[in-house]
Order: structure tokens, then C-alpha cells, then sequence
């Protein structure tokens, strides 16, 4: 818990006795999912509470069209992957249908979504070149009906290779998502390798809007001039609707003043693109992949959790909905 969200909670009311309950009533029932909010514990357990709830009735809306993302920075270890499966499960887990493409050859988004993906599984690598139809390789996740997958597997790390003689190379992700229309996901996550390879470019001309994840540490900007470069270069000459929509901060660790620091600096270059949500620095949100499975899943009522649901509800909200446009859907 950090100082400010310590002060934050310390502004919280304890909730009013019901009234006629007298001292001998057990009123246990009653009060158990309103925690004494002047505690910052507390607070804590009042904030999980209050978006678990939100969360399991799906309240979010549906975006007016489809929203595909591309999730990418070259640097490794930033926390691409983990954004990746945890945003695209909280929004699932409220009510809305999601895809995962994992264009890494390392699979972590496809284990940390529980989906199968040993050497010979239907993945994005057949879908690439060409082998398979895209709805051959889809896979839905065990752990929400409404969350899909795309798996990868090692057979990707040589498609680079293979897609560089290809027709239309850049763009065969582009033509894959197209069949998938009838499926009718509200959001697409694609994650990307660290590299700004041909798997990279792929992703980038199938996705009108790129997610960068920046950690709140030394050099978090590091290759992300890069980056922005190659994105300016993909909508110059292959994908015009191309736009850096939305900067996560990640790995924030509110005891020291780096990570402020940082994140300060990252919202003066990127100003409103930058959510308002930090997530946290967390040994849980890391072990989760491990089981199989999200943070959303291993831990709702984690910091990390709730961090990533909030993360999720701003992400959905600020972009257009079917509400919106005459409360359709």
C-alpha cells in the first residue's frame, strides 16, 4: 500500500449501522461486503468488492465497432504479454467477447490463457503462411467462454524467414482477421514479439490502434523513438488508420521515486494517450502465468487484479459505443 493510496483511504466513512438493529442482532450477513473503509486495508477490500461486482455484471458496453490492438514495444520485459492476457480477460470477465493473437514464438500469452500450444497445435505460424484457415488455429480459453485465442507455438520463430519470399507479405494477418468477421469480437489484443520484425509490421497493418506498455523503471523509454518511427512508416505506405492510442504504465513500485518520476515523464511526452491507471509492481500478477492462467483468474482480489479491471473499464469507455451511437447492442 502506498502513501497516497494510504492518505486516499484515510478520507473514507465508516458506513452507518442499519437502523433498528440493536447490539444483539447479528448482523454479520448484513455487513460482511462493507468493510470499514477508514482503514486502508479497508479501503482496499471496499475497492475489490465494489469492481468485482461491477465486474461479474458486466456492465461495460460494446464498442460501436471492433477494436483490434496491436500490443507492442521492442524492449523486452515490460510487461507487453501480461498486459495483453489481463486486459483482454478483465474485459471478457465484464461481459465482452474477445480475441488473443500471440504472434510471440514463446507462447507466453497462450499459456498464461490456459491454451494448448506444443509443437503440431493449429497456431498463428499455419495462419501465416498460408496452411491453414484462421478458424482452424482459434482456441477458446477454459477460463471465460467469451475469451479466444490464436495460440503460437515454436514453429513460429522461423515464419520471418519464410514470409520475407511471400506475396503480400506484410498484410496476411490483416486477411486472416477478415475471416473471422462472423465471429463478431468486440476486441482484438495481438501480441507482438520484442523485435520490430515482419511479425511486428503484420500486426501493425492488421490493427488500427497500438497499446505501448512502458514499465516505470530506468530507461523506459528506451527504443520507443523506434518504435514510433516504424509506426509513422506502416501508416505512411501500408495502413493509414494506424495510430498509437493508448500507453499503459506497468511495474509501477510506489516506494520509490523513480517510478513517479518516470511516470510523470512518460505522461508529458504521451499526455492524454497515457491511462490514468498504474499498474503495480506485483509477485502475483507474475506467478499467475505459471498456473495457466491471468491474474483475473489466480487472484481477482489482488492489487494486480484490480488494477488490470480498472485498467480495462478506462480503456473500453474511452473509446466510442454501440450506447453511443444509438444504443444499439
Amino acid at each position: 500500500m502506498t502513501g497516497a493510496e494510504s492518505s486516499g483511504a484515510a478520507k473514507g466513512s465508516i458506513p452507518d449501522v442499519p437502523g433498528g438493529v440493536s447490539r444483539e442482532t447479528d448482523v454479520s450477513r448484513e455487513t460482511w461486503t462493507t468493510p470499514d473503509v477508514d482503514t486502508p486495508i479497508g479501503a482496499e477490500a471496499a475497492r475489490a468488492v465494489r469492481l468485482m461486482q461491477a465486474a461479474v455484471q458486466g456492465q461495460l458496453p460494446r464498442p460501436s465497432r471492433q477494436r483490434v490492438f496491436t500490443i507492442a514495444n521492442q524492449k523486452g520485459g515490460v510487461g507487453k504479454t501480461t498486459t495483453a492476457v489481463n486486459l483482454a480477460a478483465a474485459l471478457a470477465l465484464q461481459g465482452l467477447k474477445v480475441l488473443v493473437i500471440d504472434l510471440d514464438p514463446q507462447g507466453n500469452a497462450s499459456t498464461a490463457l490456459g491454451i494448448e500450444h506444443r509443437p503440431g497445435t493449429p497456431s498463428s505460424y499455419e495462419v501465416l503462411i498460408g496452411e491453414i484457415r484462421v478458424e482452424d488455429a482459434l482456441q477458446r480459453s477454459p477460463h471465460n467462454e467469451r475469451l479466444y485465442c490464436i495460440p503460437a507455438t515454436i514453429d513460429l520463430a522461423g515464419a520471418e524467414i519464410e514470409l520475407v519470399s511471400m506475396v503480400a507479405r506484410e498484410g496476411r494477418l490483416r486477411t486472416a482477421l477478415a475471416e473471422l468477421k462472423h465471429y463478431d469480437f468486440d476486441y482484438v489484443f495481438i501480441d507482438c514479439p520484442p523485435s520490430l520484425g515482419l511479425l511486428t509490421i503484420n500486426a501493425l497493418v492488421a490493427a488500427p490502434e497500438v497499446l505501448i506498455p512502458i514499465q516505470c523503471e530506468y530507461y523506459a523509454l528506451e527504443g520507443v523513438g523506434q518504435l514510433l518511427r516504424n509506426i509513422e512508416m506502416v501508416k505512411s505506405h501500408l495502413n493509414p488508420d494506424l495510430d498509437v492510442s493508448t500507453v499503459v504504465l506497468t511495474m509501477h513500485d510506489g516506494r520509490t521515486k523513480l517510478a513517479d518520476q518516470v511516470a510523470m515523464d512518460v505522461r508529458e511526452h504521451f499526455g492524454d494517450k497515457v491511462l490514468r491507471t498504474v499498474i503495480p509492481r506485483s509477485v502475483k500478477v507474475s506467478e499467475a502465468p505459471g498456473y495457466g492462467m491471468t491474474i483475473i483468474n489466480y487472484d481477482p482480489g489482488s492489487r494486480g487484479a484490480m488494477s488490470y479491471l480498472d485498467a480495462s473499464r478506462e480503456l473500453a469507455l474511452r473509446g466510442g459505443t454501440r450506447q453511443d451511437e444509438g444504443g444499439q447492442g
